[in-house]
């Protein structure tokens, strides 16, 4: 789950940098919405092996992950066999009171779930099932475009760029991507607010920076 900004200023007024961020974006998004249903179960299962094999090493209680949206790869078979193994899943939500905030809420097969302001599926909010960020073990994280260095560029909105801002210093909770192979590039124009991701899974491989 990606959250696209609200209130954004169009193409022709941006800075040149950020003109080309957001032709990037427009891109990769009309790219992996051309997957096909039968595609991306498939690549679904893949990307959900290669990130299994990276996880099972590691003692991981908590996880962090997203329902997919807008053709990104399909999270549905690896929340399932995350289920499976005993790791508590958490979803994001949008903070209801500190706006570009996010938070994480516990995640089940009867979760009561309802659509936010931006179309998409979240947790009903409930602070029984909230979890704090700083005690995730891993943020599987959504993402627009990524380069050959770990750079991620999401959809603008900067909820996990602020989620994981301490990442650098304190090294937890580990932050993952989850994307498809056709949303590399070979160089992305970054600011100085981006977070660059440690390891990225896609269907085909593996990324460790």
């Amino acid at each position: 789950m990606e959250q696209p900004p609200t209130n954004a200023p169009t193409l022709s007024s941006l800075p040149q940098k950020e003109r080309v961020r957001n032709e990037i974006r427009a891109s990769i998004r009309a790219a992996r919405r051309s997957i096909s249903p039968e595609q991306q179960t498939n690549l679904g299962l893949q990307a959900c092996a290669l990130m299994l094999s990276k996880l099972e090493p590691l003692t991981i209680k908590h996880l962090a992950i997203y329902l997919t949206n807008d053709g990104e790869l399909d999270t549905n078979p690896l929340i399932q066999a995350l289920w499976q193994r005993g790791i508590n899943v958490y979803l994001p939500r949008l903070h209801p009171f500190s706006k570009g905030n996010l938070l994480f809420l516990a995640y089940t097969q009867h979760t009561p779930m309802q659509r936010n302001k931006l179309g998409i599926l979240e947790p009903v909010l409930d602070i029984r099932t909230l979890i704090p960020a700083e005690q995730l073990h891993v943020i599987i994280t959504p993402l627009v475009a990524f380069d050959g260095t770990g750079n991620r560029m999401g959809m603008g909105g900067g909820y996990y760029d602020r989620t994981l801002v301490n990442w650098e210093k304190v090294r937890a909770p580990l932050p993952i991507g989850y994307a498809h192979d056709c949303q590399q590039v070979d160089h992305l124009p970054c600011e100085h607010w981006d977070i660059p991701l440690p390891i990225i899974v896609t269907p085909t491989k593996l990324w460790c920076f």
